[in-house]
């Protein structure tokens, strides 16, 4: 339900600026549509839906609008896999290897191309939580900064346009790759949490589809998060755009024929649809220390653990991550959890922000964060790709300014 701001500390006015704000976007024939969602002390004070789903139809935007969420789905992902952490299937420190057979004899990257590799063996083998940190040596494709990614690029590994390509055909084609560094030494955005969701596949004996519906979505009420568009959903389902060089918008997935009517790929790490409303549910359990409306999927100390910077040393991203790469979060002052990038200063990220939020986006401009000490969540989607060239426009920084700036006590 929503309520007057001023109930929950926030001021109407100020949180009317983030409309003002988009609306110049939207206007400008920079971005498409947009909703966003501030939540504060379990009560929603602003959901303001803008612009269109679809330019070329003119659809508007809804409050019940399904977006592609993107690498959104890798904190849902994890929160999966330490469902069954929490059962004792599996330890953190568990190697790879020993869900998947073939990752035994992993070896870093030191020249050549594919198929012939110069390598050298890892300094230790790669464990679940290197998956669940980035800190796994995987890498994306799209990053188009090494040969290891090049060869992520040829082989097509992780894209779900290909037919009849499962999480299983991916593993395997990893198993043949070198990885861009050790495990544990460094931090790379990658494939690592497409990697979570197969082992929640072989742990389980589910399919990831299957899991996540029966033991995250179903309980937490979030009836439009999937990994598919029915044909009754595609009427809510926004348009997907790419920027290009002069600023104007490219349809590059169209609602009514979207690859998203079908999947055989299930990608715990960007494969999801959803709502502001549904995401802002599982930000809420999280929020409230893994229990929504009487349904606990996790237990307190299992948030706080995926909570916590588990980079070396305590160290954030400008230490860690490799040089020229995509990501969804700023390096300064952040630090990486168990499936959730987590502030450390925002002095050093040099944006508003409380020490211990945990937050993490999506390639087609979606973010989402969570600041447990404001008891507050903000959720924001909109569809205009962030790959390719430089990232369109600072929404997420401008949004955190603006959300921020409504808190009044």
């Amino acid at each position: 339900m929503l309520v007057k701001p001023e109930e929950v500390g926030l001021s109407s006015g100020r949180l009317g600026r983030i409309g003002d704000h988009l609306r110049r976007y939207i206007d400008a024939g920079k971005l498409p549509g947009t909703l966003t969602l501030v939540a504060r002390r379990g009560k929603i004070a602003y959901f303001e839906p803008l612009g269109h789903l679809e330019i070329e139809r003119k659809r508007p935007v809804t409050p019940d609008s399904i977006f592609r969420i993107y690498s959104m789905s890798k904190p849902i992902a994890s929160v999966g896999l330490m469902m069954l952490w929490e059962q004792g299937r599996l330890q953190l420190d568990d190697p790879v290897h020993k869900f998947i057979p073939s990752w035994r004899d992993q070896r870093v990257f030191v020249g050549g191309n594919h198929p012939a590799w110069k390598t050298t063996p890892v300094e230790r083998p790669m464990t679940v939580r290197d998956l669940l940190s980035h800190t796994s040596g995987l890498t994306y494709g799209f990053m188009e900064r090494t040969n290891v990614d090049a060869a992520y690029r040829k082989l097509g590994v992780a894209d779900r346009t290909r037919s009849a390509y499962t999480a299983r055909d991916m593993v395997e084609e990893l198993a043949a790759l070198p990885l861009e560094f050790s495990p544990g030494t460094r931090w790379n955005y990658s494939v690592s949490t497409d990697v979570v969701g197969h082992l929640i596949e072989l742990i389980s004996g589910q399919r990831l589809d299957a899991y996540l519906r029966e033991h995250v979505l179903q309980p937490l009420g979030m009836t439009d998060t999937s990994f598919v568009i029915t044909a009754e959903q595609s009427k809510r389902f926004a348009a997907n755009y790419q920027r290009l060089a002069d600023d104007s918008l490219k349809l590059i997935d169209d609602p009514a024929k979207s690859i998203y009517r079908d999947c055989a790929f299930f990608s715990g790490g960007g494969g999801l649809v959803s709502t502001a409303n549904d995401y802002c549910r599982f930000a809420s359990m999280m929020l409230n220390k893994g229990e929504l409306d009487g349904i606990r999927l996790l237990g307190r100390k299992t948030v706080e653990l995926m909570t916590t910077n588990h980079l070396p040393d305590g160290q954030d991203l400008t230490n860690l991550a490799l040089p020229g790469m995509f990501t969804e979060t700023a390096y300064g002052g952040v630090g990486f959890g168990l499936g959730f990038s987590v502030m450390q200063s925002p002095a050093r990220a040099q944006i508003a922000g409380t020490p211990g939020e945990f937050a993490w986006g999506g390639a087609a401009g979606t973010a989402f964060w969570i600041d447990p000490g404001e008891q507050m969540i903000v959720v924001f989607m909109t569809q205009i790709m962030q790959m390719g060239l430089p990232a369109p426009y600072p929404l997420r920084r401008e949004l955190r300014t603006l959300a921020y700036s409504a808190v009044i006590e």
